[in-house]
């Protein structure tokens, strides 16, 4: 029996029982703490992306050629191992990329486990580029959105990621009318992303929202270089410098403007 997008699924029963065993594509998994949501967490990061990010500390996900192939049980059973310690430190299952978007069915039937089997706090990393493709029974499995917003600027946007904004802005919007919890993220690129006024309207937009709990603000490094390298790509951005203490304090404090608090 296939379930419609409203409706509601017995806990612990598989989402997608129609397409079983599920399988995606996978890059890899680990446990972070502090930087994927709350706690400490199981990431699992999907391969493939739509978005190019001349930043991108992870480029070896872009492609869906560079994952292997896992069943969803295989990665429950994975993320079971640490049950004990993921819930006695208030984390949680996040899932991440690359972007989980491009693998909706198998992201949703993770988070359906994830969430009714093992009893995990879940989040979902997204660009929002796909958000269209997240249906409101893979929504109502994730507990947190941890969304990048990466310019205001439009051309800037594009230069960043070589597509549009507007299916991110759009996302977000929809996850406020869900009233889903969100961190935004965004990623201080001197020369590029730290124009003043691009992050004062990034700012005021999720200020706007009302649905913003926290505003990571991330200072630009260069500790994806190597990978791009050994991929034969050259890094975009090999000349530009990271963001000062203080240029990273002046973003945050134009997030707290709006009323956010700015991590």
């Amino acid at each position: 029996m296939a379930f419609a997008a409203g409706a509601v699924t017995p806990a612990g029963a598989a989402l997608y029982p129609e397409s079983r065993p599920v399988t995606g594509t996978v890059h890899s998994w680990d446990l972070s703490t502090g930087v994927d949501g709350p706690g400490s967490r199981f990431v699992t990061f999907l391969s493939g992306c739509p978005l190019q990010c001349l930043y991108c500390q992870n480029p070896d996900t872009m492609r869906m050629r560079n994952g292997r192939r896992v069943t969803v049980d295989e990665v429950v059973a994975e993320a079971a191992k640490y049950r004990r310690f993921i819930q006695a430190a208030g984390g949680g299952a996040t899932i991440s990329g690359g972007e989980p978007l491009l693998q909706p069915v198998f992201a949703g039937e993770l988070f359906h486990r994830f969430k009714h089997e093992l009893g995990y706090h879940t989040a979902l990393d997204t660009s929002g580029y796909l958000g269209d493709r997240a249906t409101d029974a893979l929504l109502r499995d994730v507990d947190l959105v941890l969304l990048d917003i990466k310019s205001w600027d439009r051309a800037t946007y594009r230069k960043v990621t070589g597509r549009e904004l507007e299916p991110t802005l759009d996302f977000a919007r929809r996850l406020a009318e869900l009233e889903k919890e969100v961190w935004v993220r965004f990623v201080l690129v001197p020369g590029l992303t730290d124009d003043p006024a691009n992050i004062e309207r990034v700012a005021a937009f999720a200020g706007s929202l009302g649905n913003v709990s926290r505003v990571d603000v991330l200072p630009f490094h260069k500790l994806g270089e190597a990978k791009w390298e050994a991929l034969g790509k050259p890094f975009a951005l090999h000349d530009t410098p990271a963001p000062t203490p203080e240029q990273v304090a002046e973003a945050k404090a134009l997030f707290a403007a709006e009323g956010l608090t700015a991590v």
